[in-house]
């Protein structure tokens, strides 16, 4: 995927400005969240790393990589969090993006195997709705221990800002 990177970083300052103002206008809290962080992550994982993104919603997988079937996850946060389907048996590979507004890029937080991440999560009693968070400082410890032979290489130098 060719991706823009200058402009899409323009247009992502665009929307905070706009929600900056609205919320300063309202005193109401006008945060991008769910499908929109979520969308962003997956078109920035899809340039950054040439994955090929599956339809929209579907279960499990996110992208594809040399027949990897990849789970990505994006937040402006501290946490993401797992639906019991996200990553199940389907996904092959995890990716967790950390996105920054000013000036717009992300970190990679983790890139690696679903199944350290799925051990992690086990244990843990599944909350009410249904999605079990994990911290990014705890997913940087498991990165810590992926070879550089089981990450998504990235491809050329992506510059978001």
């Amino acid at each position: 995927m060719k991706l823009d990177t200058k402009r899409v970083a323009q247009l992502i300052d665009d929307l905070f400005r706009i929600t900056g103002e609205l919320e300063t206008m309202t005193d109401r809290a006008f945060t991008p969240d769910g499908h929109l962080v979520g969308s962003i992550g997956e078109v920035l994982a899809a340039s950054a790393y040439g994955l090929d993104l599956e339809p929209h919603s579907t279960t499990g997988c996110d992208a594809i990589k040399d027949g990897r079937r990849i789970e990505i996850k994006a937040t402006f946060g501290k946490r993401v969090a797992f639906r019991e389907h996200d990553a199940c048996d389907e996904s092959d590979h995890i990716l967790v993006l950390r996105l920054q507004k000013t000036p717009f890029d992300f970190e990679e937080v983790y890139n690696g195997p679903a199944k350290p991440v799925l051990e992690k999560l086990a244990p843990r009693p599944l909350p009410s709705n249904g999605q079990r968070p994990i911290s990014l400082a705890a997913l940087r410890v498991l990165n810590s221990q992926i070879s550089a032979a089981d990450r998504l290489a990235r491809v050329g130098t992506q510059e978001f800002a």
